[in-house]
């Protein structure tokens, strides 16, 4: 085996063009998505206090917004709605006039060419803050899965290409696929957020969202940060529910997860760098403390590096603007 003074690793460190040649993870915008908040009303586009950059945004400014993600080369938008009422079974969820079904609408309209990805879940639209139905102080698990079918149905009609449940409920992607077969859409591919976390992180999404449980925690549906093997428990069981890709949520604090997914599965693989993690780097960055830009694209490469083919991430268009700066 060669080693120093015949072998120099710096060799291929030394220039720039020789690191680009060897670099082994390389970043897209291709393989991201962008998550969105849509909600009711004409002009309105408020910014999301903890999360700088990123607005709840009416349906006739969305074209504008998702037209410069497809130009930046934007893999997909992700839609999750702020509806007009909340009530305690979520109807606008699945309410085929409902925000996120106008949204998808209009973006079919406006931007055609771009992958219109719908949140499936109830958190948004309950006015308890759950994802699911609540009887007697706890979310039932089956009675849910019907009104995530509904919801999941009503988004694909509307145009929808990809639905991505998300309320961790046992058996919703097989409740979804089985609606969506029985209704002819059964060339709809499901993105499950099979290894969801009940996590600190997501907080800025919560006030984006307007979704903040109004008691307990999700703790019973969430997984507990804690486990690893769990989660390829969910994984397998999401995958022979019929899901098509599969994903970890959040990234940053389970790259672990993320890496022991990529080996045991080959279906792709999504990971959800959430709100909390952006928010971190907003705020370090506002101050001065890191150089955003860097630890951004050092980040996203992790999520990458570990496994990941895409990246749910709110930096998606700034990084895009970043990368095609350097191509």
């Amino acid at each position: 085996m060669v080693s120093y003074p015949d072998l120099r690793m710096r060799r291929l460190r030394d220039l720039a063009p020789i690191r680009s040649l060897t670099r082994e993870t390389r970043l897209s915008p291709a393989e991201f998505i962008y998550p969105m908040f849509v909600t009711h009303g004409n002009g309105v586009k408020d910014p999301i206090e903890p999360m700088p950059g990123c607005y709840q945004m009416s349906v006739d400014l969305l074209a504008e917004e998702v037209g410069e993600a497809a130009e930046l080369g934007v893999g997909g938008v992700l839609l999750f709605g702020l509806p007009a009422e909340k009530d305690p079974l979520g109807s606008e969820g699945y309410d085929p006039e409902g925000i996120v079904q106008e949204a998808v609408r209009a973006i079919k309209r406006d931007v055609p060419g771009m992958l219109v990805i719908t949140d499936v879940c109830l958190c948004e639209y309950t006015d308890h803050g759950h994802c699911g139905v609540i009887d007697n102080g706890h979310v039932d698990n089956d009675a849910t899965l019907e009104l995530l079918a509904r919801t999941a149905v009503t988004q694909v009609q509307a145009g929808a290409d990809l639905v991505a449940p998300s309320a961790m409920m046992d058996g919703q992607v097989k409740a979804i696929r089985e609606a969506l077969n029985d209704q002819g859409y059964t060339g709809v591919p499901i993105m499950g957020y099979a290894a969801k976390y009940s996590s600190a992180f997501y907080g800025p999404f919560r006030v984006a969202a307007g979704s903040t449980p109004q008691f307990g925690d999700r703790r019973s549906y969430q997984m507990d940060p804690a486990n690893a093997r769990m989660a390829m428990r969910e994984i397998e069981s999401d995958i022979a529910e019929g899901a098509d890709i599969v994903m970890v949520k959040p990234a940053l604090a389970y790259l672990d997860v993320i890496h022991r997914a990529r080996e045991r599965f080959d279906h792709p693989l999504a990971a959800y760098n959430v709100s909390g993690e952006y928010s971190m780097v907003k705020a370090a960055g506002s101050q001065g403390w890191i150089d955003e830009k860097q630890v951004t694209l050092e980040l996203l490469t992790s999520i990458k590096r570990a496994g990941a083919d895409i990246i749910l991430t709110y930096h998606a268009k700034e990084v895009a603007r970043w990368l095609g700066e350097h191509s």
